[in-house]
């Protein structure tokens, strides 16, 4: 069976090896350039980056040009788990293509998503923990509140405090569950911001890469110590 081509828009290193591999999930009725800005800003603080910046897998329900990663015809709290885990395998195989194409290893790949993408990305890290080093999550939630965190990927949710689309609440409510959890997640969120992912959410996004250790790195020094 052959590998399905990707299709999106990719951004490469201008020169050497790739050393991180960013993927970038667009929100529902979207498309792949929605999130230029984003991996332009990840392009520039971390120059031997690989960003992709996949296609929702279907057309947008609306028909309006746009894409999607699940339907939100009739969604509701109690299927939308299920419709989250229907195309989970697809994701899953998107990023194992991915990290094999560019041979980078499952903690230097963060996968990132806004609105919809971030459902799609903290389920992800829960389903396949392991599988990405970190999680961005910008205005999303999950789809059903995990019982339990991972323990080998770190998640870092980003959201706007007058959020109307998805409240802060639900961020609020993934903190503290995986917080119950032991999980290793941080939080932060903009005053005065909406439903967006503001240029000060990205730049938290971008010293939470690169100045937080994740806590199974403290837990095995102090085990060793």
């Amino acid at each position: 069976m052959t590998e399905a081509a990707f299709q999106g828009i990719e951004l490469l290193p201008a020169a050497g090896p790739v050393k991180q591999l960013f993927i970038l999930l667009h929100g529902v009725g979207g498309t792949a350039s929605d999130l230029l800005p984003l991996a332009e800003a990840l392009g520039s603080a971390f120059p031997q980056a690989a960003c992709l910046l996949p296609e929702g897998f279907t057309a947008f329900d609306t028909g309006s040009g746009g894409r999607q990663w699940f339907s939100i015809d009739g969604v509701t709290e109690d299927n939308r788990a299920a419709r989250v885990a229907e195309v989970m395998p697809a994701l899953h195989a998107l990023v194992r293509q991915a990290q094999e194409r560019f041979k980078v290893m499952q903690p230097d790949t963060a996968l990132a998503g806004f609105s919809q993408g971030a459902i799609m990305a903290l389920e992800y890290g829960i389903a396949h923990d392991g599988s990405v080093g970190r999680v961005l999550a910008f205005s999303g939630r999950f789809a059903t509140l995990p019982e339990q965190a991972p323990e080998f990927t770190t998640l870092h949710l980003l959201h706007g405090k007058e959020d109307r689309i998805i409240p802060v609440a639900h961020a609020y409510a993934a903190y503290e569950r995986l917080s119950q959890h032991q999980g290793d997640a941080t939080l932060d969120v903009a005053s005065n911001v909406g439903h967006e992912i503001h240029a000060a959410l990205v730049d938290r996004a971008v010293y939470r890469l690169q100045t937080c250790i994740p806590l199974r790195t403290w837990k095995h020094a102090l085990g060793s110590a």
